[in-house]
């Protein structure tokens, strides 16, 4: 009789997964690839100014060496200083006053349907109204100085706050409201405890919408008449015939808003964070 060995069983290996990237790795990419983006953003900038644009009185006094030049000036000049002193300080107290009126208005609107159904069309056509337009009437009733452009300011961002609160409400889940006021707390103890730490986040997300519209809205409100703030710095580097110290200007502008936008972003996430932990 024939005896037939079996054969052994030959093991292969599974070949080592792949070793994903680091989060070092990915920041470093990251970090390199806005490093990329931005410098050929400048090459385009100095092509077009330099180069392309020579010939143009105005665009080749603002290409990226002229500009950088003014804004070393202006860095060292006290009063472009005062300026954005000036500028920052409206920003926030319009984005105060719109966070003191929006915050309200989010919550009573998410968490009455009926109330938001009745003022929609209301809110939509205040909402969809540029607010420099309302420059007249502030002028008018404010004069034209800090509390017009604070007004135009507020009226630029208390919408997109009330909007965010008020779908933050409505996202809410009631049953932490129900049992809170089944262990004896009152409507304001059950707000406070369940709501309130809830809406944080919706409240910072939508701030930092309205400080990106209030930014844009800030410069040119500073245009009418106001004697000071980064607005008139615009306009009075024009009147000046200095092209290089405009584009500086709108250079710091550029920056300020992105560092702002930045310090809102990092509020965002920690508060976020914050939440994910509790």
């Amino acid at each position: 009789m024939t005896v037939i060995a079996e054969a052994p069983e030959i093991s292969v290996a599974a070949p080592p997964p792949a070793s994903a990237p680091r989060p070092t790795q990915n920041a470093a990419r990251r970090i390199l690839l806005r490093l990329a983006v931005l410098g050929v953003t400048v090459v385009l900038w100095w092509l077009l100014a330099d180069v392309v644009l020579a010939a143009n009185p105005v665009v080749s006094k603002m290409g990226p060496v002229d500009t950088l030049r003014a804004l070393a000036g202006l860095v060292g000049d006290p009063s472009f200083l005062d300026a954005i002193t000036v500028s920052l300080w409206r920003l926030l107290a319009g984005l105060g006053i719109a966070v003191v009126i929006g915050v309200p208005l989010g919550v009573l609107f998410g968490s009455r349907r009926t109330v938001e159904d009745a003022v929609n069309p209301v809110v939509q056509f205040l909402r969809m109204t540029s607010p420099l337009a309302w420059a007249p009437l502030a002028i008018v009733l404010l004069g034209a100085g800090t509390g017009a452009v604070i007004a135009l300011v507020a009226l630029a961002a208390v919408w997109p706050i009330v909007l965010g609160v008020a779908a933050g409400v409505r996202a809410l889940d009631p049953g932490l409201r129900k049992v809170a006021r089944s262990l004896g707390a009152t409507r304001w103890e059950a707000f406070r405890s369940t709501a309130l730490p809830a809406l944080t986040s919706p409240i910072v997300g939508s701030s930092r919408v309205a400080l990106g519209i209030s930014w844009v809205v800030l410069v040119p409100a500073e245009m009418l008449g106001v004697p000071n703030g980064l607005g008139y710095a615009i306009l009075n580097a024009r009147d000046n015939i200095d092209y290089s110290g405009l584009a500086a200007t709108m250079f710091a502008i550029g920056v300020l808003g992105f560092l702002l936008d930045r310090i809102l972003r990092g509020l965002h996430r920690l508060v976020d964070a914050r939440e994910a932990q509790a």
